[in-house]
């Protein structure tokens, strides 16, 4: 009996999460396939979610209708902003999470989602109509056809662990490898490599003295991920610890690199540079005496603890060795020691911005088989890759996200465009919009594009445009209300900043740098009044107004910047564009363009090799 949907998703990480909803949300038929229904979005590595410029990814992900953010503050144990000493730009949100509560509130969730149905079960073929995909084949044997298929097999393709000497076949701690789709891929012409990854032992909190360690506190006023009014801030968090290696730590973990399969030549996979291993750091920082480590816990209810900046792959005695010799835990006990991860992954110059591959039509890749690192880059992907997958269903146009409306653009134009040869992970600096970029104005970029593909429904639609009037009427209000100074000079005194000698507009007040709508509001009494009829969220509307006003110059600048260079993502490529022909052009811009066929002349400006020269070759071309 053979079972037919629109949709396919295999894997059910957080990329095969986030596009199994996007998908099923628009009222395509879906099937989601994962090896172990009891760990969906399984947190395999660091329980947290958010940080430097993943959180703001994780936003845009809410903002477009997706669960990351849902599910993430229905499992918080601390919230922490980051960056706030930095400009509104850099702030990101970063939450540590209850691994388990995660993994069980996303089954909740998917379990609810109307369209959505999920099997228990390892992919073991695709099945193809020529150059179109077809399908999939189980274990079992059983053969579900589908006009689009979605793979998100993370680290489970082929995936081989070390710890030491010792190798074991899987895709994660006591879970099996997937095999067979890598090889049949590779025969289709698809360009297959081998990355790393590792993780860190697994702590038992009842053997550390946490006395001696120095405590990391939540934010006093905690916020939270998502837009949804229905999810609320943390109230009671739990900390985090710092601890720190130092010369005689090192000095046990050198005597593994012997056995070391990062050294001796057995791991082949490129590793992450900015998660590295802590033998990768004793060679790549050989003068420093000490490496900081965050023992961060797996939970409420829980005893064990991840230890943040201590993944190794070395012996199992050596991690617990120098485990032992660091200050705070030299009476701990392991649940299991941290390994090295190897898996395939194929290059994302094989996709289109849709994230369909170029070869197959109908097929996504999603996640960590592109080459990316991180759960909140892996969620982005996979709903971009259902968001489209649904539409290609429906005959619809494709949903693609520029450089200039979301990090998620960012993210997916540097890999179809750059390719990786290493680990990608989002940071603010790759975005060069990033003012416009910020995590408090995801849902203002994004929710009217989702609610109109049908990601939002009409009472989160409602709540985000009145969210949007309380914003604009805020900044109405400050920008015409006159202040006296009588009212205001006694605080702006106690704020270190001149008093006023003329009664100015709000807004000119606002711009001092001292100055903040929380520190006067209650010193202008019509400001609060005004502020007291919020019936969003009085904070983010604060915050969002704020922002709009401070650095009204700082963002208009950009988006004039922005404007100017997105015009040449107007002009289109012709498909099958001989560049070969095209002598003007440099031998290695040739080359390049011929490799990743870009679609807009922006596009081709961006590919490393394409040289402004060339690209004012192909503006002469396409007639500018």
């Amino acid at each position: 009996m053979i079972q037919k949907y629109d949709v396919v998703v295999v894997g059910a990480g957080h990329a095969g999460a986030e596009a199994a909803v996007a998908a099923a949300k628009q009222g395509v038929s879906t099937l989601l396939i994962t090896m172990d229904m009891n760990k969906i979005a399984q947190m395999s590595c660091n329980p947290a979610m958010g940080g430097i410029a993943k959180g703001q990814i994780v936003r845009e992900i809410d903002a477009l209708g997706g669960y990351s953010a849902l599910v993430t503050d229905k499992s918080t144990i601390q919230f922490r902003m980051l960056n706030l000493s930095k400009g509104p730009a850099m702030w990101s949100p970063r939450a540590q999470c209850d691994r388990m509560v995660f993994s069980a509130e996303w089954r909740r969730l998917i379990e609810q989602t109307e369209g959505l149905d999920m099997w228990q079960d390892v992919v073991t073929e695709l099945i193809f109509d020529k150059d179109t995909i077809a399908g999939v084949k189980t274990q079992l044997g059983i053969e579900f056809l589908s006009k689009t298929v979605i793979l998100t097999n993370g680290t489970f393709l082929n995936g081989l662990m070390h710890v030491g000497k010792v190798q074991t076949d899987g895709g994660r701690h006591a879970e099996p490898a997937s095999y067979g789709l890598s090889e049949q891929l590779l025969k289709k012409g698809f360009t297959v490599e081998r990355m790393k990854t590792g993780t860190p032992a697994r702590l038992d909190g009842r053997s550390i003295d946490f006395s001696v360690l120095l405590e990391q506190e939540g934010d006093k006023n905690p916020s939270k991920f998502s837009y949804d009014p229905k999810t609320e801030p943390i109230k009671n968090q739990r900390s985090c610890y710092i601890a720190y290696t130092d010369t005689q730590v090192h000095g046990i973990l050198k005597t593994g690199f012997d056995d070391s399969p990062l050294f001796d030549g057995t791991i082949a996979g490129t590793g992450p540079r900015y998660c590295p291993s802590i033998e990768d750091k004793l060679i790549t920082f050989a003068s420093k005496d000490q490496h900081q480590l965050f023992l961060e816990p797996e939970g409420f209810d829980t005893e064990e603890y991840y230890i943040n900046g201590f993944s190794s792959s070395l012996p199992w005695e050596v991690q617990y060795k120098a485990l032992r010799q660091i200050k705070g835990l030299e009476n701990v006990k392991i649940f299991r020691p941290g390994y090295a991860i190897e898996y395939d992954y194929f290059d994302p110059i094989q996709l289109n911005h849709t994230l369909e591959t170029k070869r197959i039509k109908n097929l996504y890749f999603a996640g960590q088989i592109n080459g990316t690192t991180g759960y909140e880059e892996a969620g982005a992907q996979g709903q971009m890759a259902g968001i489209n997958a649904g539409l290609k269903v429906k005959g619809k146009e494709e949903f693609v996200l520029k450089r200039d409306e979301a990090y998620i653009g960012v993210l997916i134009d540097d890999l179809v465009t750059k390719g990786v040869d290493e680990p990608y992970r989002m940071f603010t600096s790759r975005a060069e919009y990033r003012i416009l970029l910020r995590q408090d104005n995801a849902d203002q970029r994004l929710t009217e594009k989702a609610y109109e593909i049908g990601l939002i429904s009409e009472e989160r639609y409602a709540f985000f445009n009145k969210k949007r009037s309380e914003i604009k009427a805020l900044v109405d209000f400050i920008s015409k209300f006159s202040v006296k100074p009588e009212y205001v000079n006694d605080t702006l005194e106690t704020l270190k900043t001149s008093p006023l000698k003329q009664k100015v507009k709000l807004k000119d007040l606002l711009l001092r740098p001292q100055i903040s709508i929380n520190n006067i509001k209650g010193i202008i009494s019509p400001l609060q009044k005004h502020i007291d009829s919020i019936t969003t969220n009085p904070f983010e509307v604060m915050q969002s107004a704020e922002i709009e006003i401070k650095y009204a110059g700082y963002i208009e600048r950009e988006r004039l910047l922005a404007d100017k260079i997105l015009r040449l993502e107007n002009i289109k490529i012709p498909k099958y564009f001989d560049y070969s022909e095209i002598k003007s052009l440099s031998i290695e811009a040739r080359q390049k363009l011929k490799k990743i066929e870009p679609k807009t002349v922006g596009q081709a400006s961006r590919i490393i090799g394409v040289s402004p020269a060339d690209i004012n070759v192909l503006l002469v071309l396409m007639g500018r």
